[in-house]
C-alpha cells in the first residue's frame, strides 16, 4: 500500500463501497472496502488530511449509490449527498483521534463503537437518512444474514467492520511472521456468521394459506397524472378494475399503493367525499374484503395551532395538518387511519432548527410547513379478517426498529405502500425493494408490497422474493399468504449492538474527557 497514494486509496475505498452495494452486485467486496481507509489512518499524520481523504471516500460512496435522488429534486440530491458525507466523517474522525492518542486497541474499538453509534443516531434524529446503513449491504444475500432476526442491521454493520479490520491486520502482519493466528481469526470472522445463518434458517417449507391477498400496481406517472384532478376518477376506476376481476371468495385483503387516493380529504369527512364514493361502492360489493390504501388527508384544528407542523389556510385562517396516510376500509367496520411517521427530511419534514428555511425547501420540491405525523406505529385489524396488517408507508420500510413496533401492536403481515416513481427507472426503487427483505427476516413476517410504478412483490418470512411484477406496468399480484403471529428476539429487544455501542461510546468519551482535562489542568512535572 506504500506505493499507492492517499488520494488513490480514498478513491479505491469509495468505488469498492459502490460495487458492494446491493445494486452493484459485488457484495463480498464490502469485506475489504474499508481497508484503504484503515491504511489512511496509519499513514496520515495530520488530522485535516485524514478527514479530507475520508470525506472523498464517503462522498464517492454516497454519490455512486444515491445519485438517483436527483430525479426527484436536483438541489435536494446535492444537499443530501454532501450533508450525509460530512456526517459520516464524524465517527471516522473520532476513530483517527483515538487511534493516534491511545493506540491500536482502543483505536479499532472506537471505530466500531463510533460508527455503530452514528448509525443508530442517524436512524432516530430529525435529519435521519439511514439509506447507507452498512447492514443494508446484504439485502440481496439474505441467506447470509438469517440471524438478523436476533440483531437486525446492527449485526450486519458490526460484521462488516470486524471483517475489514481482521483482513487489514492480517495484511499488516503478513511480512512480519507467518500469520497463522491472524489467518484463523480472520477466517472465523468471515465464516462463522455464515454458519450461524445456516443453522437458524427456518427452511423453505411452503406454509398453506386459505386466504389470499391482491396487490395492485396501477403505474400512474406521479409527475403528469397522479395529482391531475380531472383524472382522479379514472385512476380510482383503474385500481378497482385491477382488483375486482381477481377477487374470489378467499380474498381477504386488497392493497393499493401510497397516495393511491390523491385528493386530500378531511379525515372525519372521508365517507362523505364525492371523490371517493366509488371506493365505498367497491367495498360494499365485497363485504369479506378489507381495502388498505394510501391517501392524502388532513385534520382541522380551527383557530388553534395545535402542532408544530400545523399550517394556516388561506382563505379562512384555520389551522390544519396535512398527512401522508394509510386507510383501512371494510364494509360495516369503522374506518381506520394511520399517518406516516417516518418522514423524508427536506421533502416531507424539516427539523425544528430548520423550519425557518421552509420557503427555500419548497422552491426545490420540498414542503414549507412539513407534514403532520403519528408518533407511534399502529396495526389495522378488522372483524372477520385473519390479517392484522402493518400499514408501512414508503420510506418507513428502511427502519427496522420502527417496523418492529407494528409487530408489537399485533401485526401478522407487513404491508408496504410506496410510490417509487419519483425516482424514475434508477437503482433507487430496486434498493428500496431489497431493503424490505431485511424487515421480513427481522420480524419473520411475510411482506406484501404495492408500488405505484413497481416493483410490487410478495416476500416470505425468510426474505425471499417469491413473486414480483416489473417496473412501469399496470398489473396485479394475487397470492395466498399465511398470517404469522409471534415476535422475534429483535422485535422484543431491538438492536442491542447499537445500544451497546452507545454505552461504550459514552465510556470512551468520558475517559477521553478525563485525559484531556488532566493534561490541561493537572499538575505539571
Amino acid at each position: 500500500m506504500k506505493k499507492i497514494s492517499s488520494f488513490s486509496l480514498s478513491i479505491i475505498s469509495g468505488l469498492l463501497l459502490i460495487a458492494a452495494w446491493p445494486d452493484g452486485g459485488l457484495t463480498p467486496l464490502i469485506f475489504v472496502a474499508w481497508i484503504p481507509i484503515l491504511f489512511l489512518a496509519e499513514r496520515e499524520k495530520r488530522q485535516y488530511r485524514f478527514f479530507l481523504f475520508a470525506l472523498l471516500s464517503v462522498l464517492i460512496w454516497n454519490t455512486g449509490t444515491t445519485w438517483w435522488i436527483w430525479n426527484a429534486t436536483g438541489p435536494g440530491a446535492v444537499s443530501a449527498i454532501i450533508a450525509n458525507s460530512f456526517l459520516m466523517c464524524i465517527p471516522l474522525w473520532g476513530f483517527y483521534i483515538f487511534k493516534r492518542k491511545y493506540g491500536n486497541n482502543i483505536g479499532y474499538l472506537s471505530l466500531m463503537v463510533f460508527w455503530l453509534s452514528f448509525e443508530y443516531v442517524h436512524l432516530n434524529w430529525q435529519l435521519s437518512w439511514p439509506w447507507l446503513t452498512l447492514g443494508n449491504v446484504f439485502a440481496t444475500h439474505t441467506g447470509w444474514i438469517q440471524w438478523y432476526e436476533f440483531t437486525g442491521t446492527s449485526g450486519g454493520s458490526l460484521w462488516v467492520l470486524l471483517a475489514n479490520m481482521a483482513i487489514f491486520l492480517l495484511l499488516k502482519s503478513w511480512k512480519a511472521s507467518p500469520p497463522i493466528s491472524s489467518t484463523i481469526i480472520t477466517m472465523a470472522v468471515l465464516i462463522l456468521p455464515l454458519g450461524v445463518s445456516y443453522l437458524v434458517h427456518p427452511g423453505n417449507s411452503v406454509v398453506a394459506a386459505a386466504n389470499n391477498v391482491i396487490i395492485v400496481q396501477p403505474n400512474i406517472d406521479p409527475y403528469t397524472e397522479k395529482y391531475d384532478a380531472g383524472s382522479t376518477e379514472v385512476q380510482i376506476q383503474q385500481l378497482i378494475n385491477l382488483s375486482e376481476k381477481n377477487i374470489d371468495t378467499n380474498t381477504r385483503l386488497v392493497l393499493w399503493p401510497e397516495t393511491a387516493l390523491p385528493v386530500s380529504v378531511l379525515q372525519s369527512q372521508f365517507q362523505l367525499s364525492s371523490d371517493y364514493s366509488i371506493v365505498f361502492d367497491f367495498v360494499k360489493r365485497h363485504p369479506q374484503v378489507t381495502l388498505q390504501t394510501g391517501i392524502e388527508t388532513y385534520l382541522d384544528y380551527g383557530t388553534e395551532k395545535a402542532t408544530k407542523t400545523a399550517r394556516k389556510s388561506e382563505p379562512g385562517g384555520f389551522y390544519y395538518d396535512a398527512f401522508n396516510s394509510a386507510v383501512s376500509i371494510k364494509a360495516g367496520e369503522p374506518i381506520q387511519f394511520y399517518n406516516k411517521s417516518k418522514l423524508v427530511p427536506g421533502v416531507e419534514s424539516l427539523p425544528d432548527f430548520l423550519l425557518w428555511m421552509g420557503p427555500v425547501f419548497e422552491k426545490f420540491g420540498g414542503t414549507a410547513g412539513g407534514y403532520g405525523h403519528d408518533k407511534k406505529a399502529m396495526a389495522f385489524a378488522t372483524a372477520g379478517n385473519p390479517y392484522v396488517t402493518a400499514p408501512i408507508i414508503c420510506y418507513e420500510s428502511i427502519y427496522g426498529e420502527y417496523v418492529s413496533q407494528y409487530v408489537h401492536k399485533g401485526a401478522n403481515l407487513l404491508t408496504i405502500m410506496t410510490n417509487d416513481g419519483w425516482w424514475g427507472n434508477t437503482p433507487g426503487y430496486r434498493q428500496h425493494l431489497d431493503y424490505a427483505r431485511l424487515r421480513a427476516i427481522e420480524t419473520r413476517k411475510w411482506i406484501v408490497r404495492s408500488a405505484n410504478t413497481g416493483i410490487s412483490a410478495v416476500i416470505n418470512s425468510n426474505g425471499d422474493v417469491v413473486e414480483k411484477r416489473g417496473w412501469d406496468e399496470a398489473t396485479f399480484i394475487k397470492y395466498s399468504i399465511p398470517a404469522i403471529a409471534g415476535e422475534t428476539f429483535f422485535v422484543c429487544y431491538g438492536p442491542l449492538f447499537y445500544k451497546l455501542a452507545l454505552l461504550l461510546m459514552g465510556v470512551l468519551l468520558l475517559y477521553h474527557l478525563g485525559v484531556v482535562l488532566k493534561e490541561r489542568f493537572g499538575p505539571r512535572k
